[in-house]
């Protein structure tokens, strides 16, 4: 079977003819549909020429579709040229498609709406169920890593359960969040992703600039998502196994002192104040500075690996049945899903079960109604849980069992680090987070008249969490204290109510006008009680009888809601094909903003020129395809806490009458006139194919503005108030993107192909209304966050005695740039060191078959970035405590440039945090994927349809300098903070990076 070089795109285009469609007499036409190997084409497009008529092709190619002897009907596909049929007398046709990797004909879902490629003016990236099922993912949005253009995918770590971040064309705003919109078979979600299992999904395409992102408005300005899950087809009942299993292992670890070298460096610590002799270790000065525990692991070359004890081989696993088919009146897919990821670390797992029922019915020839289901279970073990901190730090000479095995929970007499093992005791630690969903998508169409429909969409989304947590006593948190413990109850109720109308009508075969008309409204209820505790009198209660408890620490509710009302119009008119045109406006009215403002307002144009269609162009022998875009709109972004606009009570505690009493006070500043931020788009598009459709692609340009963002304005504490959100300053990004695919050799049975993309992205603060604000970080001209302090250009040398001293320093210590030369190091001498904004991304995947083997592999990079590398702080102290991380440290004998010297009377090093700034640039192996595909006679014999295995490695390289010179692990971080992960930051929060190696089968019968 010929390779597709994307995906498959289900596409349902089921609005009835405009119009001028001529009433002749309809028949029914049948057939099937192969590739140019004679091998079935599952969802290829197949429509009624000069009308939206249409209908998809069943997994064995099959179609069905009502027409008249007068009318020619249109066969594409993703990769294949369209081809035209005239119908005539025949009820029966055939049709062999021949490849085409540059199909602009093809219909993407474009928000409300399908359109061809041809006929597009924004910029959108489209990412395929190919790509998205080569990786063994727990979230969809890691699919889009390096394969859409624009779009800035980050993950640190392995930790199961865990999201990815993504960012689109940069960051806008300082407080409210920079996550653009998620929206699944036409419903925006509100409760995230992982809930969604990756295989259900078509297709995902993003929406980038502000003709694309207009029509979703306030939610739109950071860019939108659009997720295509599978829908049935006519025809005989397909059932699909796809199944894979993996093993995880650490790619690399932090490395600290073994037992002798912390042995000598804790001498060293002791060197530098005096309290060690100098020269080579005696006998007699070890007994003086360890302690006997540690003295016997000298003497028995003891060095305790903790953290090797609290790894293992994880393991990841999915396992899928689907069914599809169909009937001409109802066709269906149904899927179930088991999905579990063991993480490295003890104690840490997800796992989910999803069912899904996506179903169509046809009432009559004006009707039809839909639904896609979603039920959802998930349990979380280890959120919140990571002891790799902790066991960094541990003392490798000390004893962590017992000559009988058992745990000692002081491996040393240090009181304030206890055994890291005694974490992952059975029943010592619990923290699981489990978590059930509903989400819906329930539409109803009506066809008016001719052209003219009429679509209702209502999409109830239901979300139950319930997290618990237990500390027992003996753990490094409670140290021999009560056992604690605490519930967190979450409900959310979220629904869209929609209605749409579309009007479609062709004029003289020249002009064609679509018309879109959208009524909206969005409501959401979320409700939390929390519950914690002490002194739990059993820990094998766990968190379940938190009543038994002796102390209550903290009891609350909460109710939070907001709504969103809205109405767009957006009008798409093109003549002869050639010159587009798309114009929208939306206005939303929203509940989080004050009464002054409570409707934003958000136009956005566009223009498009197909160039090749021009007569000057049909004789290129270059050129194939060549299209030219702009636009040029505004969008908004609301996404802040409800009540920030209102003036809040705060529960306050006072003395009446020597008794403990409370009373409310004023807590929050209201501010009615709060706004809408509003980003402003420019786009300029380039789509081409060249040498018969060997080299296809597109290239944007884009600068976006965002002004009156919504951010904390500080007050002086004598008002009584911290500060209150208003609308202050402005932002900018500008940028480049590539998108690129070539077919690089197709001779024979052999074929490869290349796609790449490149994102060039510059973020900035343009203003700021009191100028630099050194508190937040914040800096006129630079990214919105950035990296300020000390730079450190090396160590004392025994040499730089007197220059050292005239700074207050001595040699050993660090040395730090005198940035503005005034002879002595201060807050003045900090500067910009780096920003977490990369230069540049890149994302390659190559392609090789033959025959029936495939062959695939994709690298990822992030290029001239800075990370915050806080093991180089917390777990470099220097002060001969603690374990340290294994670093080339100055001694006299040993006069590094690299890290200062050991020293007992210190904290941390002087100027600590200047150590902690790296290079964060790398490229990773992404993944490497080998596969079989049985032919069909092969797999004809044992019943099935078709059978694909193949294996696979996910990320079994990162060439990084912060891995090979610094002993990093991996260098990928988040552009924001959160998930206890600060903005550009590697720290033990995040677990670390693996190696998978899966093995799996895809079938169907």
């Amino acid at each position: 079977m010929r390779p597709k070089f994307y995906t498959y795109l289900m596409v349902v285009l089921l609005l009835l003819s405009g119009v001028t469609h001529t009433f002749a007499q309809q028949a029914q036409v049948t057939g099937t549909v192969l590739d140019e190997t004679g091998f079935p084409l599952p969802g290829v497009t197949i429509l009624v020429k000069g009308t939206t008529r249409g209908a998809t092709t069943d997994l064995d190619g099959k179609y069905s579709i009502a027409a008249s002897s007068n009318e020619t009907l249109v066969f594409s596909f993703i990769g294949y040229t369209p081809t035209e049929v005239s119908v005539g007398n025949q009820s029966v046709i055939d049709v062999t498609l021949d490849p085409d990797l540059a199909d602009l004909e093809e219909v993407v879902v474009v928000g409300y709406g399908t359109a061809k490629k041809s006929q597009l003016t924004g910029a959108i990236s489209s990412v395929g169920s190919k790509e998205i099922q080569e990786l063994p993912i727990t979230d969809a949005r890691q699919a889009l890593q390096g394969r859409a253009a624009g779009v800035d995918v980050t993950q640190p770590g392995s930790k199961p359960g865990s999201a990815p971040q993504v960012r689109i064309r940069g960051r806008r705003s300082f407080n409210a969040s920079n996550e653009p919109l998620y929206v699944i078979d036409g419903i925006p979600v509100v409760g995230g992703l992982n809930d969604i299992n990756p295989q259900d999904i078509t297709s995902m395409e993003v929406l980038k600039d502000a003709s694309a992102t207009a029509i979703y408005g306030s939610r739109g300005s950071n860019g939108v998502v659009l997720i295509t899950t599978k829908r049935g087809n006519k025809g005989k009942t397909i059932v699909s196994v796809d199944s894979y299993y993996g093993v995880n292992k650490e790619l690399g670890r932090i490395d600290v002192f073994n037992g002798p070298e912390f042995a000598e460096y804790k001498r060293e610590s002791r060197r530098a104040s005096g309290e060690y002799p100098d020269g080579p270790a005696t006998p007699q000065a070890d007994e003086s500075l360890f302690e006997p525990v540690e003295l016997e692991g000298i003497a028995l070359g003891r060095s305790t690996d903790y953290v090797g004890g609290l790894l293992r081989n994880g393991a990841i696993q999915s396992h899928q049945v689907g069914v599809s088919g169909g009937s001409d009146k109802t066709t269906f897919f149904v899927s179930a899903n088991y999905f579990n990821d063991k993480g490295v670390i003890k104690n840490q797992d997800y796992t989910r079960y999803t069912f899904r029922a996506n179903i169509d019915h046809t009432i009559n020839k004006k009707i039809k109604f839909g639904t896609s289901t979603l039920v959802s279970f998930s349990e979380r073990n280890g959120e919140n849980f990571n002891p790799l901190g902790g066991a960094l730090a541990e003392n490798p000479l000390g004893k962590p069992f017992d000559d009988e095995g058992n745990i000692i929970f002081l491996p040393t007499s240090d009181g304030l680090r206890t055994n890291p093992f005694a974490e992952i005791v059975p029943g010592a630690q619990q923290d699981l987070t489990k978590n059930y969903r509903i989400f819906n998508s329930i539409f109803a169409n009506y066809e008016i008249i001719p052209g003219l429909n009429y679509r209702l969409v209502f999409g109830p989304d239901i979300t139950i969490s319930r997290a618990g947590r237990f500390t027992g006593s003996q753990t490094n948190a409670r140290r021999g204290g009560d056992a604690t413990g605490s519930v967190n109850d979450e409900f959310t109720f979220n629904y869209t109510l929609e209605n749409i109308l579309t009007y479609t009508k062709s004029f003289n075969e020249k002009h064609n006008l679509n018309i879109t008309a959208l009524q909206s409204i969005q409501k959401d209820r979320y409700e939390q009680t929390t519950v914690s505790v002490q002194g739990i009198p059993a820990e094998s209660q766990l968190f379940h009888r938190l009543g038994d408890a002796s102390l209550i620490t903290g009891a609350n509710t909460n109710l939070r809601e907001w709504a969103l009302m809205s109405f767009m119009g957006r009008v798409n008119y093109d003549f002869k094909n050639k010159y587009l045109l798309t114009a929208t406006l939306r206005a939303d009215g929203s509940s989080r903003f004050g009464e002054n403002n409570k409707f934003g307002y958000f136009p956005s144009v566009a223009l498009g020129w197909n160039i090749h269609s021009e007569s000057f162009m049909q004789n290129s022998s270059t050129v194939d395809q060549l299209k030219f875009r702009v636009s040029y709109g505004s969008i908004g972004n609301q996404a802040i806490n409800p009540y920030q606009t209102q003036a809040l009570l705060g529960r306050t505690s006072y003395a009446y009458d020597n008794t403990a009493a409370y009373g409310y006070r004023p807590n929050t500043i209201g501010n009615p006139d709060l706004r809408w931020e509003s980003s402003t788009t420019f786009n300029l598009g380039l789509d081409f194919a060249l040498w018969k459709s060997r080299i296809f692609g597109s290239l944007e340009y884009y600068i976006t503005n965002t002004s009156d963002l919504l951010a904390p304005q500080p007050l002086p504490n004598s008002t009584g108030f911290g500060g209150f959100t208003t609308n202050i300053g402005e932002t900018q990004n500008r940028g480049l993107e590539l998108t690129l695919s070539t077919l690089n050799i197709e001779k024979g049975d052999f074929m490869w192909s290349t796609d790449f993309i490149f994102n060039r992205n510059r973020e900035e603060i343009i203003s700021l209304p009191n100028g630099d604000d050194i508190s937040a970080g914040r800096f006129i001209g630079q990214p919105l966050t950035i990296f300020y302090d000390w730079n450190k250009i090396g160590i004392w040398q025994t040499s730089e005695t007197d220059l050292a001293t005239s700074f207050g320093d001595k040699p050993g210590e660090i040395k730090i740039e005198d940035f503005n030369g005034d002879g002595k190091i201060n807050a003045d001498d900090r500067q910009f060191l780096g920003s977490v904004v990369p230069d540049f991304a890149l994302g390659m995947t190559n392609r090789f078959t033959y025959k029936g083997f495939d062959l695939s592999f994709f690298l990822y990079g992030r290029f001239g970035f800075m990370i915050r590398s806080q093991f180089h702080t917390s777990n470099n102290s220097l002060a001969g405590r603690y374990n340290n991380l294994d670093i080339d440290y100055w001694t006299p004998d040993n006069p590094t440039n690299e890290f200062p010297r050991p020293n007992v009377n210190q904290e941390s090093a002087k100027y600590a945090s200047s150590m902690q700034y790296f290079d964060g640039s790398f490229i990773k192996v992404r993944n490497i994927n080998f596969g079989y595909n049985f032919t069909p006679e092969m797999v004809n014999k044992i019943g099935f349809q078709s059978l694909r295995i193949y294996t696979s490695i996910q990320q079994p390289f990162i060439f990084a300098e912060y891995r090979s010179k610094y002993k990093g692990i991996d260098p990928e971080v988040f552009m924001d903070g959160e998930q206890g992960v600060a903005a550009g930051t590697v720290n033990s929060n995040v677990s670390p990076a693996v190696t998978s190696f899966t093995f799996g089968i895809n079938a169907k019968f």
